[in-house]
């Protein structure tokens, strides 16, 4: 299954809000499954040692030059305070389209596309967590399956980050 197929399909299931048909791709940080709006990603990509830029916040792993853009890489493990990963073949980069930024997230793994309905969304409980509870929407329940549903362009463009400028509304 191709991200294009996928894109197009999710423009048509006119995803406003959390009211209707979502769709999220899923990856996996340590023995945790997220899930993000499919409609920001734009490729992943196999995981390449990015070049590190001098006094970037730890969980900046660098930038690579994805055909002539310049292109941050976080390290969503180092970001969300877990141990640090061992690289391997599974590891991926998920490009993503924030704002008018590119950014690319180094995860453990993507698994696949989900598409939720409202009545799979669970309020996030209010707890102390790495990721600030505004940069979560819900918590996607499918089956068996629990998804952390992450607003990855809150979190992108969040001050400590520092990589995408606030969008003026």
């Amino acid at each position: 299954m191709s991200l294009q197929t996928v894109s197009h399909t999710s423009k048509a299931a006119g995803a406003t809000a959390l009211t209707a048909l979502r769709e999220f791709l899923a990856f996996k940080l340590g023995a945790e499954e997220y899930g993000i709006d499919i409609l920001r990603v734009q490729e992943i990509r196999s995981y390449e040692e990015p070049t590190r830029i001098a006094n970037s916040p730890a969980f900046i792993k660098g930038v690579v030059n994805l055909r002539g853009v310049i292109v941050p890489i976080v390290d969503m493990r180092l970001r969300f305070n877990l141990p640090q990963a061992n690289y391997d073949s599974f590891t991926v980069v998920i490009v993503l389209n924030i704002g008018n930024r590119v950014v690319g997230m180094v995860v453990d793994a993507v698994s696949d596309v989900i598409t939720l309905t409202p009545e799979q969304l669970r309020p996030v409980p209010e707890f102390n967590s790495t990721v600030a509870s505004d940069h979560l929407l819900a918590i996607g329940a499918v089956e068996a399956r629990m998804l952390i549903l992450v607003d990855i362009e809150k979190l992108m463009s969040s001050t400590d980050m520092g990589l995408v400028e606030q969008a003026l509304h």
